[in-house]
């Protein structure tokens, strides 16, 4: 037996050649146990459309990357104290002055670490980054309605990461206890106080006894470091899962639908496509890093209660909630012994309202149409206008409350009156949203307009014929299919109503208040008045039938 068994073995030595290799032996070990072949099987072929716009959640996602790696770096020389020291050290401007040891330790890494003002300034040109390309990024799925059925959660994760983006930089931002920082916590420190009955004591928990106290930095420190990207990497990965599970949105064209995906697949073209762009990605950063600077703290010096710098600016997300705060009328109610601050708390609670705005639309308007399939094919936004008008004008107040925020910066810098330009961003603040939603609704009606003339004559030549009784007309060109199908592609449904107030036999029915803000909401998003109708088979029969200068 044993001979016959070393003839078999030898046999299918000989048929299979040389033994397995190490690398093939432990792929074959993990699988085993943990069924990798299958998985990867399953997914490394997935497809996924190839359209420039998707990069956009790739740039959030190396941003991420290389705001974990950085920040490793960081933490490994930073002293998150607010014990006071004598700086004695390489920068002689501020040598024998008093500190705490996290704004001397942000001076070591500046200057003493080998590389370390180059990893701090991408680590914040990083931050600035990842904001950035998730506010553009989830603005790409607002206005092509990605959000839709079956992606509302995945929705409401970006959000999340979103607003805890903001967080997150709102408290690394104050960690180095610069003069600038310090002012940013101080303007967080009279918010909070705004809040009535607990305000005081909220301070007083968060800062461990009066402002500034010695206890927000180390506080600050693991909320930075550990808490909120702890979440914040649960929130990518459950992100990346669902994007994964679901069919990956594409944009209308021939041969896509609801039930099929034309793209690229996963492994190895989208792979080898996403190792590039991390790289270009990180170069660029590298690259902004080493040339522009950012945060340099040394020229604030230290944080001291009875100072603030001139020209006090927070990063650019943070600078729409300063706006808030500048644009307000400074109000106080003073009653029973108690002084209440709307002048702060109001516009304190708008500016996560504002961001609420944007969380909770998806499940307004899956309320508003009562549509209950899957979407995989993209709007294109023009053909959704009064969603595009409301996500302009929620820019539009964005960008108003900017300026608001910097209204000394643009006063001394254009030379105005700061007065007058806190008044133009208090009119503004109503005005520019309004007219934003009608200007994009009135263009977006336009481009649908176009699009219509397009479909029904075809597109222009500039070939100009004439005909036999004299006449001059440009002859025009039929589309192909191909252009056809993208521009009479989408839905146009009508909306929600109400219906009859009164049944066959003439009872009245019971109408709700929730009916009624529906049918509202709905005429409003996909009345007649939001869209240009599309033009049907017989009126492109009708019109390409004859001689209508096509050729």
């Amino acid at each position: 037996m044993a001979d016959g068994a070393r003839s078999v073995n030898g046999t299918r030595d000989a048929v299979r050649g040389d033994e397995p290799g190490k690398g093939e032996k432990l792929a074959d070990w993990a699988d085993g146990r943990l069924g990798l072949y299958a998985l990867a099987k399953a997914n490394m072929r997935k497809v996924f459309p190839d359209h420039w716009s998707f990069m956009l959640g790739e740039v959030c996602l190396y941003s991420f990357l290389i705001l974990i790696l950085t920040g490793i770096y960081l933490t490994l020389f930073f002293e998150p104290s607010g014990a006071e020291v004598v700086y004695h050290g390489s920068y002689g401007p501020l040598n024998g002055i008093i500190m705490t040891k996290a704004y001397e330790s942000t001076l070591h890494i500046s200057f003493d670490v080998r590389g370390g003002l180059l990893i701090r300034q991408i680590h914040h040109w990083a931050a600035l980054v990842f904001v950035a390309g998730m506010l553009i990024h989830m603005m790409r799925v607002f206005f092509t309605g990605a959000f839709r059925k079956p992606r509302e959660v995945n929705w409401v994760f970006g959000w999340t990461l979103l607003f805890l983006g903001i967080i997150t930089g709102l408290t690394g931002y104050s960690l180095p206890d610069d003069l600038l920082s310090g002012t940013g916590i101080r303007f967080a420190d009279g918010a909070i106080l705004s809040i009535p009955i607990v305000g005081t004591y909220l301070s007083m928990f968060l800062f461990g006894g009066e402002f500034p106290g010695h206890d927000i930095i180390s506080r600050l420190f693991p909320v930075h470091v550990l808490l909120l990207p702890g979440i914040m990497l649960g929130l990518v990965v459950a992100h990346l899962i669902l994007v994964f599970y679901h069919k990956h949105t594409q944009y209308p064209g021939p041969g896509r639908d609801q039930k099929s995906v034309v793209g690229m697949p996963f492994l190895p073209v989208y792979m080898a496509k996403a190792g590039g762009f991390f790289f270009l990605t990180f170069g660029v950063l590298a690259l902004m890093g080493g040339i522009a600077s950012i945060n340099p703290v040394w020229a604030f010096g230290p944080y001291r209660p009875d100072l603030v710098t001139t020209g006090a600016q927070p990063d650019w997300y943070l600078g729409f909630s300063e706006g808030l705060i500048r644009v307000m009328p400074g109000w106080e109610i003073n009653a029973w012994g108690h002084t209440l601050e709307p002048g702060v708390l109001i516009p304190f609670s708008l500016f996560p309202l504002i961001l609420l705005a944007l969380g909770v639309y998806p499940f307004v308007e899956a309320w508003v149409t009562g549509d209950k399939r899957e979407h995989h094919i993209l709007d294109r936004p023009r053909n959704a206008p009064v969603r595009t008008g409301l996500g302009v004008a929620w820019l539009s107040l964005y960008g108003v409350l900017l300026i608001g925020g910097g209204n000394d910066i643009v006063a001394t810098h254009l030379h105005l009156s700061i007065n007058a330009i806190t008044w133009f961003v208090r009119i503004s603040v109503f005005a520019v949203p309004v007219l934003a939603f009608v200007v994009t609704k009135r263009i977006c009606l336009g481009l649908q307009r176009r699009d219509r003339d397009t479909v029904l004559h075809g597109r222009e030549t500039g070939t100009i014929k004439r005909l036999p009784h004299g006449e001059y007309v440009e002859v025009h060109e039929a589309l192909a299919q191909d252009a056809l199908f993208t521009l009479t592609q989408h839905e146009q449904n009508p909306p929600y109503e109400i219906g009859p107030l009164e049944d066959t036999n003439g009872v009245r029915r019971t109408v709700t208040v929730s009916q009624r803000a529906r049918a509202l909401m709905a005429r409003a998003l996909y009345g007649p008045e939001s869209h240009i109708p599309k033009p049907t088979r017989e009126e492109y029969r009708e019109v390409t039938s004859g001689d209508h200068h096509q050729h």
